[in-house]
């Protein structure tokens, strides 16, 4: 259980609060590259801020506050220019850091435009996606985790906007014991209702045991479950959350990152970005292009949709409310992964307070070339991955999904690509 006062710490992510200010310290995905493949905008609203990302007509982004100095008006209908975005209202010109490089109706000698400044952040693209710093300057490193630039795979991108707290959507993260009920039990009791068998989901085991350790990019998970032992490597290798927004999850047939970014205090941007790996000999092409796709969280009537495993997961986090209640929970033994969360985001906020980078904040190029983070692989085959499980992730809403698992396991490339 929580203060009032120590759940709205965790939970403020707004300009001037501590988790905003943490948070902004950290690179965070705000769109697909595809969203902006040539000269475009795109309103972006994250950590409680309006801006709008642009790629100009030499191809660079930028990001900026959404309204105009001159008189308000939105520069989401901004004219991406050679190097800039144009207000559409007067012509007032803006580049990436946010100089104001020309006021067309002011005199030609005036110097006005030089004291015009707008608020700007740094913007790069990695894998496919678009990330943002939002924090003080120096910036760190984009981190190049090893599903950002691994090669020979196919990626997916889904999205979708949960109308709820991000920390709730982490805290799942940390609750292993979850997967045998709201993804076992709950699933089993989907099936029933389909008419389909039960035995078609692996999922209901029971939770022997466990674990917890942080390491250097955030808190290992770690479980064995019925008829399993320490042996395995859900016990030995776990797999990660990675501090202070993502979760790693997957099997040999595809590895996805979790992606929670804060919009404002009760809505967050979610991504599901998996990679799909091919079996041996298969060569994926390198143009072989990433499907972009929104996962859906209610039907046409309202109702959470909840016959696929990202669906029950939105259904609990957005079911706790808004901002969850933290004054009025009775965590359990099974919760301490909850609690070991929380105690990092306050030991992290505590470094920042001192001036010191918190963890996972990346500044040496040696350490960048590639980070690898630990993923257990052993729960099932390829097979019954691929042809199974694949579809009651999320990624069966991809547009191309059957077509990708005929390619990783047939190594069928369409003659398109």
């Amino acid at each position: 259980m929580l203060t009032k006062e120590q759940n709205e710490t965790l939970t403020q992510v707004g300009p001037g609060t501590s988790m905003g200010k943490l948070l902004r310290q950290y690179w965070h995905p705000i769109a697909a590259s595809s969203e902006l493949p040539q000269a475009g905008t795109k309103p972006v609203r994250i950590l409680g801020e309006d801006l709008v990302l642009y790629r100009d007509r030499s191809g660079k982004l930028g990001l900026v506050q959404e309204r105009c100095p001159h008189r308000g008006v939105s520069l989401v209908y901004g004219i991406p220019q050679d190097d800039g975005i144009r207000c559409q209202y007067h012509g007032w010109c803006f580049n990436n850091q946010g100089a104001c490089t020309e006021q067309p109706n002011e005199p030609e000698q005036s110097t006005f435009k030089d004291r015009i400044k707008i608020k700007s952040y740094a913007v790069e693209e990695l894998g496919g996606l678009i990330f943002a710093y939002l924090g003080t300057e120096p910036a760190p490193l984009l981190p190049n985790y090893d599903l950002f630039v691994r090669g020979n795979v196919i990626r997916t991108i889904g999205h979708a906007v949960i109308p709820c707290n991000w920390l709730q959507i982490m805290e799942n993260s940390l609750d292993p014991v979850h997967l045998e009920w709201l993804h076992g039990h709950y699933f089993e009791y989907m099936f029933e209702k389909q008419g389909r068998p039960v035995n078609e989901w692996p999922i209901t085991k029971h939770h022997v045991k466990i674990g917890f350790e942080e390491f250097e990019h955030g808190i290992i998970k770690k479980r064995v479950l019925e008829g399993q032992t320490e042996e395995c490597e859900d016990w030995r290798v776990g797999h990660p959350v990675v501090f202070p927004n993502i979760l790693r999850v997957g099997d040999q047939g595809a590895h996805s990152f979790q992606i929670r970014v804060p919009i404002d205090d009760t809505h967050t941007y979610h991504i599901w970005y998996t990679c799909f790996v091919p079996k041996p000999g298969i060569e994926i092409p390198e143009n072989y292009p990433i499907s972009l796709y929104e996962c859906p969280l209610q039907d046409e009537t309202g109702t959470y949709i909840t016959d696929y495993i990202d669906g029950q997961d939105m259904m609990a986090w957005v079911t706790q409310g808004e901002i969850a209640d933290r004054t009025m929970e009775r965590l359990g033994t099974s919760d301490k992964g909850i609690i070991m969360y929380r105690q990092m985001l306050l030991k992290q906020l505590s470094k920042l307070e001192k001036g010191e980078d918190p963890i996972c904040v990346v500044r040496d190029p040696a350490k960048n070339h590639i980070i690898e983070l630990p993923q257990e692989e052993d729960k099932f085959s390829e097979g019954a991955l691929l042809s199974n499980v694949a579809k009651d992730w999320n990624t069966r809403y991809a547009p191309n999904i059957d077509e990708i698992i005929d390619i990783c396991r047939n190594g069928r490339i369409p003659s398109t690509v």
